[in-house]
């Protein structure tokens, strides 16, 4: 047997574009992160402490979302207003204005909480879900400490100012990309621009969604903003724009339009100075392997993730991806054995490796066809 190495070079001309070391964002902590491949393409002091404000609610959607997804809730359930809950529905406070003894859906709840940042619908969902907001806390740190929220723990529902509701940009990061991933119909709630509560007693409130970049023409769908008197101005956002997408949190802007103009910055850092190359679908063949005594002569080998890398643009670059094996493999071979390695080398360097398995069985052929091609082999090489 040889070593086989079957190569796919992927070239990548790049414009110049300003220096990187040069490009800085007016808060006090910031991330950017290319959501397919996952690598981050700024940071500024990512890991100190933040109180987190309404990002937090990012939470509170998630346990509720995955209590969606699990079954255990129905945007159609309803919950009643607790006069803890109401007692938020004042002015002063973000609210959808919901009143005490009021039953509202799990649906009308969310789309409070996501679109009109209410205070008042946290509480109500947290209560309607875990009991009180107390153990609904405690849902919220133990799904923070799954996701590996290391700098993070949630005391309320809302973000309203407590010393034990903490976490950190790249945490709010962490949770923000789970979010996407895991509920992207549900997600779609984040992108809504405003929310009518057709409310008991009174005429209906619409309230307008706060994350401004939804209001510019930049691909925004999300994600929540933020704001403490102790912490001044935060958002954590995402943007959808020709197949890419990008998520930012940023906290400590020095007011609403830095907090909106810094964000679209950094999010327009990501679109113009960095390119997202597809190099493998998830259980779809990429390549073909040869086979040796087997009843087929190759067999196609697939990754089972999807594989992105993100490409800086400030030169002319080289990716290179390599499939690498001993072959050909003798049969028989196992319908998603692993066969190969798909290797990625980046200027001369080997930055990753993945595994590849095979797309179907492959048996051995019977003992008459075997000495034949021994013989051939024998006489002819490797035929």
């Amino acid at each position: 047997m040889i070593k086989k190495i079957k190569f796919i070079f992927i070239f990548l001309f790049l414009f110049n574009s300003n220096s990187y070391s040069e490009f800085q964002i007016k808060a006090r902590t910031a991330i950017l992160q290319d959501f397919y491949s996952g690598e981050i393409l700024y940071e500024k002091e990512p890991d100190i402490s933040i109180y987190p404000a309404s990002m937090t609610k990012i939470m509170t959607a998630i346990i509720a979302f995955d209590f969606l997804k699990s079954g255990d809730l129905n945007l159609n359930d309803k919950f009643i207003v607790s006069e803890k809950a109401w007692r938020l529905s004042t002015s002063g406070y973000s609210s959808m204005f919901i009143m005490v003894n009021d039953e509202v859906s799990v649906e009308d709840l969310l789309r409070g909480i996501i679109v009109a940042s209410g205070n008042d619908a946290c509480i109500a969902l947290a209560e309607g879900i875990a009991g009180t907001e107390e153990e609904f806390a405690v849902l919220m740190t133990s799904k923070a400490k799954e996701l590996g929220m290391e700098n993070s723990n949630f005391a309320n529902s809302s973000g309203i100012n407590h010393p034990d509701n903490y976490s950190t940009v790249r945490d709010i990061l962490i949770m923000s990309n789970y979010l996407i991933k895991t509920h992207p119909k549900l997600y779609e709630y984040f992108a809504e621009k405003e929310f009518t509560w057709d409310r008991t007693g009174g005429d209906p409130i619409t309230q307008g969604n706060r994350n401004p970049l939804l209001y510019k023409n930049i691909g925004a769908d999300g994600i929540k903003t933020g704001y403490l008197a102790v912490e001044k101005y935060s958002l954590a956002s995402s943007i959808n724009k020709n197949g890419r997408r990008l998520i930012a949190v940023g906290s400590g802007f020095e007011n609403k339009r830095e907090r909106s103009t810094q964000s679209t910055k950094i999010l327009t850092y990501g679109l113009t100075n960095f390119d997202l190359v597809k190099i493998a679908e998830k259980d779809e063949p990429i390549s073909e392997v040869d086979i040796w005594l087997g009843q087929k002569n190759q067999v196609s080998v697939y990754v089972k993730q999807d594989i992105y890398k993100t490409i800086k643009k400030a030169r002319k670059n080289r990716l290179k991806v390599s499939i690498n094996y001993d072959g050909p493999i003798e049969a028989p071979i196992k319908k998603d054995q692993i066969i190969a390695k798909l290797k990625l080398v980046y200027d001369g360097e080997l930055i990753e490796e993945y595994d590849l398995h095979s797309k179907e069985e492959i048996k051995k052929v019977n003992i008459f066809v075997r000495l034949i091609r021994s013989l051939n082999y024998l006489i002819w090489g490797d035929v």
